[in-house]
């Protein structure tokens, strides 16, 4: 079976590897299992930015959102994180699949500078399975954007 997300890269035409590496409790041994450092582990947070309105935001796995700087660039004073149902009926996944490909609704990406240039490895849509790509390639398909909004964990 192939994940909506798997689809959507495919049909995106983004040069990717999917990866199979069975269950994780951890980004940490999610790295491992794949084989790539902890950075290149890039999670897939949804952010709400207003009622009904929200925004992929791809944090390395080393890092965590900054939410001052997450505020400032988009403008607002206010961001949050949906719960887990609410996160999957904005994406159509659940928390820990999480990925802007194939989701529910194409909402807006911002990735974190650091990821630029990189090959990560992004939630394929289903536990255990992440998608091996470029940062570059995979912003531009989903058109998104890089910018500085993560610190250190």
């Amino acid at each position: 079976m192939i994940s909506s997300a798997i689809e959507a890269a495919s049909a995106a035409g983004v040069e990717h590897e999917v990866v199979r590496h069975g269950p994780v409790n951890s980004v940490a041994e999610a790295a491992a299992a794949q084989r790539v450092e902890v950075r290149d582990l890039v999670k897939t947070l949804v952010v709400r930015r207003a009622e009904g309105e929200y925004l992929f935001v791809l944090v390395p796995g080393d890092r965590v959102i900054s939410w001052p700087k997450l505020r400032a660039l988009l403008g607002v004073s206010r961001l949050s994180m949906p719960d887990a149902a609410t996160a999957k009926e904005a994406t159509g996944y659940e928390r820990g699949t999480i990925t802007p490909f194939g989701s529910a609704r194409p909402w807006p990406v911002i990735a974190d500078e650091r990821t630029r240039g990189r090959t990560i490895s992004l939630g394929a849509g289903e536990r255990g399975v992440a998608l091996r790509l470029t940062a570059d390639a995979a912003i531009s398909a989903l058109n998104g954007s890089f910018a500085d909004v993560t610190d250190e964990a």
